[in-house]
């Protein structure tokens, strides 16, 4: 008899989020669906006001990602005005937000989703001296892991949970049979885990050099950024060196090392695609590499979409092919509508309530409030996996290189005799790889952003911002600002009418992912990539928390599952962690 799963709200993300799924007798999921249970609304805010201010609102969609949802706003607004912007503000922006993406993958990696491959318990079990032997396995100079640290660390657990002071490891899976690290092996990523809780630090403070503070940067407005002082100042770029030095260091030998040696244990659900979902994947393309224009000069990322996991053809992104559905969304609207003619008006239809007392989502109706994206008649993927896979399908060297490299060292560790296959990366865990490789290309070429911005200060060229008459441009306009956000394709589309802001619509990377059915009843890529997944416990669900931390949800503390009948077959508190 098949069951009914409810995880509500899933914990360790950035906002609300509820998926039902149904197990067969073999505890196999054979349906699932996601719910964001929180509106937004910050497009209808927007309307009525000055363009100018749409960066400073936009930015509170979300109160940690929040430089990447400014930048994009405003470049809308700039692309709306034709404005190009200079050479400085170019690259301080992409420092900025690759400063923001190496931040937001190792959070990600140790402080949300390591902890659903992790057991922290297991690790109080370890030898201290094997767990030394074992890093050098991955790392030919490991961080953070002497002996002496390592018992320190464990002695801390230890004491912890003799004393039942848990904290945020109290009332997970732990012993979850799923779990696969030996002891050294666990006691090695809880002390990266607890070490990187420190680097957070740095990496906001790299951001903060050049946008003023963090959260919520102040320095980029519509034409450039307001920075000039710190570009010129050689103290503020020898700290944003600094800074970037150590965390390249931490992510060379502590982040990489301990995905190779996930990866190397979970093989078997990499090869065997759990998790992959859609394989349908689309990136806008970021990180501007020359100062030509609005969506034609080259990019770090380069834009495209490919279809069915086929890596020897990608097509070419086009903007004008995006639409939103609301059929399964709690939002009034007639059919898909591209983001400039899209409507935000809420229509919420509740949960069906049924005789055994407890609420469901009403799932051949409304049951969300994230809308369902649609790109060419296509539900996609969007995330540092697809960025990877249009990076080599379109025969991006520097892209490839990495990739390349990636699966050739972990096929060393596993002793194929070869690289591990890229069909690998079609997975769960291979999503976590991909992240891993994506945040050591973006430390690396960090370092010859902060070079170059460094050289054209000192050459002579100090412009940061492109004069225009806001009265002209702003009579009746309309643009777009696409880029890629740590967590995928972000878009922001704004309609403008005598200076004022007639329409806005976001879309945003989890609106992608996180999106219910669409109106031909076809899956988002949370609900596909969650299909055909084994659940070895029914009380406790992981691998559903696995596959969705995967995408790094942003949509945070009791877990409910039920079955069909609606009894209650456990409760579990799991302690909440948001972060980006």
């Amino acid at each position: 008899m098949s069951k009914h799963l409810i995880v509500d709200p899933i914990t360790r993300i950035e906002g609300h989020l509820r998926i039902e799924a149904v197990i067969d007798d073999n505890n196999v999921i054979t349906d699932a669906y996601a719910s964001s249970t929180m509106f937004r609304g910050i497009e209808t805010i927007l309307k009525g006001r000055d363009p100018r201010d749409a960066g400073m609102l936009t930015m509170r969609i979300c109160g940690v990602c929040t430089g990447t949802h400014y930048q994009r706003s405003i470049e809308a607004v700039e692309h709306a005005f034709d404005v190009t912007i200079p050479k400085n503000a170019r690259l301080v922006r992409n420092l900025m937000q690759g400063a923001l993406y190496i931040h937001d993958h190792v959070i990600h990696f140790y402080h949300l989703h390591g902890l659903d491959w992790v057991d922290i318990t297991s690790a109080l079990k370890a030898d201290p001296k094997k767990a030394v032997e074992e890093s050098f396995k991955w790392c030919k100079t490991p961080y953070g892991v002497g002996e002496s640290e390592l018992i320190q660390i464990q002695e801390r657990l230890t004491k912890f949970v003799k004393e039942g002071r848990l904290g945020i490891f109290a009332n997970a899976y732990w012993g979850n049979k799923n779990y696969k690290l030996s002891p050294e092996q666990n006691l090695i990523a809880t002390a990266h885990y607890l070490q990187a809780l420190d680097l957070q630090r740095d990496a906001a403070k790299l951001m903060a050099i050049f946008g003023g503070k963090m959260p919520h940067p102040q320095s980029i407005v519509v034409g450039g950024v307001t920075c000039v002082q710190d570009i010129q100042n050689p103290a503020r770029i020898a700290l944003f060196k600094t800074l970037l030095k150590k965390f390249n260091h931490f992510i060379k030998t502590a982040y990489l090392p301990d995905v190779y040696m996930a990866g190397s244990v979970y093989v078997s659900e990499a090869l065997d695609g759990t998790g992959a979902g859609l394989k349908n994947y689309l990136c806008y393309g970021d990180f501007k590499l020359d100062d030509t224009g609005f969506y034609q000069a080259a990019n770090l990322f380069p834009s495209g979409v490919v279809l069915n996991g086929d890596l020897s053809k990608v097509y070419p992104f086009d903007q004008s092919k995006v639409t939103e559905d609301v059929t399964h969304a709690w939002y009034e609207a007639s059919g898909p509508q591209h983001p400039f003619d899209g409507t935000t008006n809420p229509k919420y239809t509740g949960l069906e309530k049924k005789a055994d007392g407890y609420a469901y989502l009403k799932t051949k109706e409304k049951y969300s409030w994230i809308k369902s994206p649609i790109y060419d008649n296509q539900r996609v993927e969007v995330g540092p996996l697809a960025r990877m896979v249009v990076g080599v399908a379109a025969g991006d060297e520097r892209i490839t290189k990495y990739v390349t490299n990636f699966l050739a060292t972990l096929g060393e560790k596993l002793g194929l005799g070869g690289p591990a296959p890229t069909a690998a990366l079609f997975s769960t865990i291979g999503r976590t790889a991909a992240r891993a490789i994506e945040t050591e290309l973006m430390g690396d070429v960090m370092v010859d952003w902060i070079d170059e911005l460094a050289a054209n200060a000192a050459s002579g060229d100090l412009h940061t911002w492109t004069k225009f008459d806001f009265n002209a441009v702003s009579k009746d306009a309309k643009g777009y600002g696409l880029a890629e956000a740590p967590r995928g394709g972000l878009g922001h589309w704004v309609k403008i009418k005598d200076g004022k802001i007639e329409n806005y619509q976001a879309v945003v990377p989890s609106t992608w992912n996180a999106a219910p059915r669409d109106n031909e009843g076809r899956m988002g890529a949370y609900e596909a990539a969650l299909i055909g997944t084994k659940v070895a416990d029914v009380n406790q669900p992981l691998e559903i928390l696995r596959t969705i931390h995967s995408f790094d949800p942003c949509i945070a503390c009791a877990v409910h599952i039920i079955d069909t009948k609606g009894k209650e077959l456990g409760r579990f508190k799991v302690g909440t962690n948001c972060a980006i």
